[in-house]
């Protein structure tokens, strides 16, 4: 009898343990979701697209062999990403990666060795699958000395060569494996190593990631991100107060931070880089071939005039073609002051004294419509009339590198180092419509000795000065008008850790990584 209570005890425990098993609910997903204020996607592979909506994925999914610290944009900062360590041989020629071992791929693509790096640069270097094949250039060979060790031969020193093989357009790596098997449909699965493994993209409406359960720093925090494309900024406002989202992409104006800043449980982060407003001006096409007429138009904008109306959170004035902050910056540059009555006697002794009438095609997006209409308004005060060509954001871009437009307003925020910048802006390699065409929008030439002068230069003094030199002939040229750059602007609700101190993002959106959380 004794025996069969402590039997029946036992019985009853362990149907008591069940039940209590079974009735427990299963953790709840964290899911993250995100707005990005445009209507779609461009294309999801990490090598071709510089669009802002694909950046902040990329830099969710991918990573390169070293990367800048999260949080920051400082060069010295750089550390390891994929590579454990590097060398560079004493000409700078030669740079050998050491791999980390045992990183996995997302889904079942195995694991990460130094094939997928060949791979990935190659293709970074082809103009067949990359849109940025003109930074690889000097790349001779890349090599798979092991499966853990790459080696990569340069024809000259490359400033700043870490900057290409960072987690960064080109330099994130792709699985070979799945972009082989893939063929075009890796533009809409990309594979990367990163925090993220990519799920599923519906067109128009958003892209879903979950959390890389392998990922080499450990598994990340959040286990889903929901990325929806929401061109209208009244909408994604309204679901981010609905509770619909946790974190979005804001508005680059004043007004709009001061009034999201007054409302409880949420922060605003307003962050480097600043995209660089700059104004293009064909050279080759009337009457901007005449440099009076183009100086013109430099001294009919006015700097501060675009900054106070965007407001002074969000901009900051640059006198430039180099964005501030970056390596090789100078401002040692001639400037082109706001003055109207000057603007109008260069017009005069240029052959226009009643002035004369021009075209521009613009993005619909506020970010570049916004200062365009403001620059169309004064240009206007000095007899200029410039009539806008109002379209897509894809539409423009598609336009403007097929040089349509004689004068091009442009944003951008590239890697932060002068090279890239003049490289893709200011050397005649880079002129629009042409085979080798990246963003020289202005058909400049004049500086096409120092920018290849100071990619070869080993000492970072004579680097600089060459920069400075080149910066200084353009603005001599007066090829384009420099004059503010827009900070990046994201708003979240204060229960989003990032896990880091967010100061600057090359992908222009928040890194949500392993230490990322919802409280």
């Amino acid at each position: 009898m004794k025996k069969w209570k402590i039997h029946a005890s036992l019985c009853i425990v362990s149907v008591f343990f069940m039940l209590l098993f079974v009735s427990s609910p299963a953790p709840a997903e964290t899911v993250l979701k995100v707005g990005i204020g445009m209507a779609d996607a461009g294309q999801l592979d990490p090598h071709i697209s510089a669009k802002t909506q694909d950046k902040c994925v990329f830099g969710w999914m991918f990573n390169g062999l070293v990367r800048l610290k999260p949080g920051s944009m400082d060069l010295n900062a750089m550390e390891p990403d994929l590579a454990e360590r590097w060398v560079a041989s004493a000409d700078s020629l030669v740079w050998t990666f050491y791999l980390r071992k045992g990183v996995k791929f997302h889904g079942d693509y195995g694991e990460f060795t130094a094939e997928d790096v060949v791979y990935s640069l190659q293709r970074a270097k082809d103009p067949k699958t990359s849109g940025f094949s003109s930074d690889y250039a000097n790349f001779i060979a890349v090599e798979a000395v092991d499966p853990y060790t790459v080696k990569i031969t340069l024809d000259k020193p490359v400033p700043s060569l870490l900057a290409l093989v960072s987690n960064y357009h080109g330099g994130n790596i792709v699985s070979k494996k799945a972009a082989e098997a893939m063929g075009e449909d890796f533009k809409t699965q990309p594979v990367g190593t990163g925090p993220f493994a990519f799920v599923e993209y519906k067109s128009k409406q958003n892209v879903t990631l979950a959390a890389h359960k392998d990922y080499f720093r450990g598994t990340p925090k959040i286990d889903k991100i929901i990325y929806r494309y929401i061109p209208s900024a009244a909408s994604r406002e309204l679901a981010f107060t609905k509770g619909e989202l946790d974190l979005t992409y804001g508005v680059r104006q004043q007004q709009w931070v001061d009034r999201m800043r007054k409302k409880e449980g949420i922060i605003v982060d307003v962050f480097q880089p600043g995209e660089l407003r700059t104004m293009h001006m064909n050279m080759t096409k009337k009457p901007f071939d005449d440099i009076r007429v183009r100086k013109a138009v430099a001294h009919a904008i006015s700097r501060d005039e675009v900054a106070a109306f965007l407001g002074k959170d969000v901009t900051q004035l640059n006198f430039t073609v180099v964005p501030n902050g970056y390596l090789g910056h100078s401002n040692d540059v001639v400037r082109y002051e706001y003055d109207v009555d000057k603007a109008k006697a260069l017009l005069k002794e240029a052959g226009y004294p009643d002035g004369f009438k021009t075209k521009a095609i613009i993005s619909k997006r506020p970010p570049l419509l916004a200062p365009m209409q403001i620059v169309q308004e004064q240009l206007r005060r000095a007899g200029i009339t410039l009539e806008l060509d109002v379209v897509e954001h894809a539409t423009f871009h598609e336009q403007i590198r097929k040089d349509l437009s004689p004068l091009v307003l442009y944003g951008a925020a590239r890697f932060p180092i002068a090279d890239t910048y003049l490289t893709q802006f200011y050397h005649s390699r880079s002129i629009v419509a042409t085979p080798t065409a990246v963003t020289n929008f202005s058909h400049n030439t004049v500086a096409d000795a120092e920018i290849d002068a100071a990619r070869s230069e080993a000492d970072p003094q004579k680097q600089k000065d060459l920069w400075q030199q080149a910066q200084q002939k353009i603005m001599d040229a007066c090829v384009a008008y420099p004059f503010l750059e827009l900070l990046q602007v994201w708003v979240r609700k204060d229960n989003l850790d990032y896990g880091y101190d967010l100061k600057a993002a090359l992908t222009l959106g928040p890194i949500i990584n392993e230490t990322t959380m919802l409280k």
